[in-house]
Order: structure tokens, then sequence, then C-alpha cells
């Protein structure tokens, strides 16, 4: 096949052939470097309605959603083509995402591509029907049978801080479960999305119209997909505020939606802890990809009486935890995705001070770095849990530190968000932090490091968090129907 190497302009995926789109091409930049690396198919309203087409007709007019041994078989391909491309996908993926390349070995890559297995091992063996044997209802003797299907076509919205994650955690299960896909990428990740179109023209079976990707710089296609009522399902990743704006244009449709949005999390560290291990692991999990990821722990909750031991820690893990070039092997730490998004982050730290909060290390641009969407990492003291910078999401590698009085103070500030997508507890005592864990309003928590995330697992949040459940299951079953088919005896 063609390469995947920066330098090929992306091409539109619809109704199965590869083409640029009506828009013609928009500029893909370099976040560590700031510079123009390539272009990407810049698609206007008109591709937005080819794809869409072709996927109703793939849906409507094919046996894709009823042939399950066959769809096993297009994922298999799909993940045997990822893994014969994995050095040029790396490649793409530091120079769009910024990402760290040590990370491409497991979240930004090499793990989605691996988790596409349990989406075909579902594929293979799910239950596709349950009998319920036979009843009389109003004295009518029916046998009954259960039937999960396909739900159509679905429209898949997705961020820029985890491209291979993201698109693959809704592909993986959308296809097996028998539906089609509309795919919008980020306008910051094109690449990414791009060099899996070629990859499903080149090296799958997969049949024309059942996948298709539309990049673009024009944000307004992703409310297009969401209300056109040829999509049976959106399932959108991102902002909390763009998922209202989703979830108003399914709404006239009554379409379904999966959302999985924004967060604030909050790492409780209970007094019987060891602090400086429970600090610096909070510290150094909020400098992976700079703090770009919706359920990373932002808020850190410590006792009263060690809150001043707690700032020191978290500022000697932080000032330790220098922004790098993410092609070195050793940086965790790579530059944010923009240069809007870095002003962003900047803001909400201009914020703090405004609020009365104390940088205690960061605070700013690192001055080693001339170029680059760089935000040093960032610790902040002395704001009370209603401040901007406490209660909104950041997406950069900034902690809040606040401080608690007793278990149940612990737990109110915990849930004094509007978000509950993740958290963390750490202690000592395996009855005490039951009885936390039991208590805080959020959809995944991690006890002393304890990783929640895996392809097996279901993943999603409670409040503004979203709506639904993406990853195990719970999240294969978001695409699907249920019908029941009831036959007099």
């Amino acid at each position: 096949m063609n390469s995947l190497l920066p330098g090929d302009s992306s091409r539109l995926l619809i109704g199965g052939s590869l083409a640029p789109g009506g828009n013609g091409v928009f500029d893909n930049v370099n976040p560590a470097t700031e510079q123009v690396i390539g272009t990407a198919a810049d698609a206007d309203a008109a591709d937005m309605n080819a794809a869409i087409a072709a996927a109703r007709t793939a849906f409507d007019e094919t046996d894709w959603s009823r042939d399950h041994a066959f769809r096993v078989r297009c994922l298999e391909q799909l993940q045997a083509g990822l893994k014969a491309h994995a050095e040029e996908l790396r490649e793409i993926t530091v120079a769009e995402v910024g990402a760290p390349i040590m990370f491409t070995s497991g979240p930004q890559l090499e793990g989605p591509v691996e988790d596409l297995s349990f989406a075909t091992r579902l594929a293979a063996n799910y239950k596709w029907e349950t009998e319920l044997g036979v009843a009389a209802p109003m004295g009518i003797s029916t046998h009954r049978v259960s039937r999960r299907e396909a739900i159509g076509v679905v429209g898949a919205i997705t961020p820029w801080n985890f491209p291979h994650q993201i698109n693959f955690a809704k592909l993986g299960p959308a296809l097996a479960a028998g539906n089609t896909v509309v795919l919008k990428p980020a306008p910051d990740t094109p690449w990414c999305a791009a060099a899996l179109a070629s990859i499903i023209t080149e090296e799958t079976d997969i049949p024309p119209g059942v996948v298709n990707i539309v990049t673009s710089s024009d944000h307004s296609l992703g409310a297009q997909l969401s209300g056109d009522p040829r999509v049976d399902l959106i399932s959108f990743t991102g902002s909390t505020n763009t998922g209202r704006a989703v979830m108003t244009s399914a709404a006239a449709n009554l379409k379904k939606t999966f959302l999985e949005l924004g967060g604030k999390s909050a790492f409780i560290v209970l007094d019987d802890a060891d602090l400086a291990t429970a600090v610096s692991y909070a510290g150094f999990s909020l400098c992976v990809h700079a703090g770009q990821g919706c359920a990373l722990a932002t808020r850190l909750l410590v006792p009263r009486n060690k809150y001043d031991e707690a700032l020191e820690a978290a500022a000697n893990t932080l000032r330790g935890i220098r922004p790098g070039d993410p092609t070195n092997p050793g940086t965790v730490c790579g530059p944010v995705i923009s240069d809007r998004q870095r002003t962003r982050v900047l803001g909400y730290i201009d914020s703090a001070r405004a609020d009365g909060g104390r940088i205690v290390a960061g605070g700013g641009r690192p001055a080693e770095h001339d170029r680059g969407f760089y935000v040093e990492p960032t610790v902040i003291a002395d704001l009370d849990n209603s401040a901007k910078a406490a209660q909104e999401e950041i997406f950069g590698p900034v902690l809040v530190v606040l401080p608690y009085d007793g278990d149940d103070d612990a737990v109110r500030i915990a849930n004094d968000s509007p978000y509950g997508l993740s958290g963390a507890v750490w202690g000592k005592d395996p009855e005490r932090i039951r009885r936390v864990t039991d208590r805080v309003r959020t959809g995944t928590l991690s006890v002393n490091g304890g990783m929640w995330y895996s392809a097996d697992a279901p993943f999603g949040g409670y409040k503004q968090s979203g709506i639904g459940r993406e990853m195990g299951v719970a999240g294969f079953e978001e695409y699907l129907e249920t019908k029941l088919v009831a036959t007099a005896r």
C-alpha cells in the first residue's frame, strides 16, 4: 500500500473510495515545533451528506449486519493491517498529536490496536438470541425470543487527545455489532484517521460504505452528522459543552446518544496513606501527555494537617518533569495540541491567581522552549473548591491541591463538581477505603494505583461527564437494539 508517513495529503473515505474533500485541504501542524507538516482533506457539507448516504445504503442493502463471521474476519484483517504499519502510525502520532513516543507503545497506539481483539471476540461469541420460553400473556400461549441487532448507522465524533484509542473504541464495537459508521475526527488530528482509512480500503474486505471517514476544519459538520435523520446513534467523546450541543441536535430525531464528556476528578489521599508516594503518583499521572486526558485526576485532596507537606511533594514532583520533545524516549510531558489550547491553559492559571491561588510550581511557558505549544507542569495552592480552576476542566498539566478535614469532608469536596468521570483513593485500611469509594459519585475509581481502564471494562461517567458506557460488554451493547419476537403456539 502507499506510505502512511507524513507528507501524504489525507483523503476522505466515502463509500469505499479514497478521494479529496470538497473544500480542498487544510494545514496540519506539529504541536512540538509549530511547523506545518502537511495537509489534510477538508470536507464540506456535501461530503458529509455523501458519507451518511453511503453508510445508510450499506446498512440497509447489504447483509453486513447479519453476517457475524464475515465481520469477525474483517476486524481481524483491520487489526493485522494496523500492526503491520505500527511504525508509520507511531511516527504520525508523535508528529500530529505531540504524544510522547513512550506512550505509543501503550495507550496512544499499540494498546488500542490490541484492544480490537476484544470486539472481535464479542462479535464471534456474543449471544445474539435469548430464549424466553413459552408463556400465556393475556391468555395467548406464546413462544418468545429476545434478539439483539445492530442499531444502524453510527455517527462517531472523536477528539484529538488520544485519537487512535478513541477512534478504535468506537469503530471496534460498532462494527462488531453490525453497524455502519461515519467517523468525524477532530480537525487537529486528521492524519491518524486518514491512515486508518488507507488501511481499511487496501488491507481489509470491509465493504464499501461500511466505514466512512470525513476529516474537516469545519466544526459544523459534527452538528450535521448528529442532526441527520438517517443516522441512528451518535457516539461522541469531547467536552461537556459540545456534548450538550450534540445531544440537542440529536434530540430532534429522538436519536440515541452515547456521550463521554469532561472530568475534574479528585485524587483523595487518606491520612493513613504514604503521603509522598501518593502525591508523587498523582503528580506524575497528571503530566502524562501534558495533562490532556479527561479522566486524569486534577484535584489533589489531602488532610489539612499534611497540606504543606503535600504541596512540597507535589511541587518537587512536577518541577522534576520538564516538558520535552515527544520524539525523545524519556519524555513524559510533551506539548499541548495547539496555540489555542496553550492559551486556554494559561488563562486558567491566570484565573487561579485572580481568585487568590498561589502558584507553587510552574505557572507559565517553559523558558527552554522557544517553539512548541508547551506549558510548565503547575501546582496551585490556596484555592477554594468553588474557584474556576478547581471546578472546570483545564486539559493541561495543572494540579489544584485542596485541604480537607476528615473523610466526610474529602467525599464532600470530591462530589462538589458538575463532573463524575474518574478519581482515586489512596490509603491503608480496606474498609475505610470502601466507605469512601462507596460515596464518591464517579464512573471509575483507582485505589492505590489500580488501573481501571481496559478493553473488557466499562468506562463512562456520572452527572455531566456523560451518558452510557464505552468499552466492555456494556460498551458493545450501546450499539445494539433489542427486538422481541413472539410466536403464537
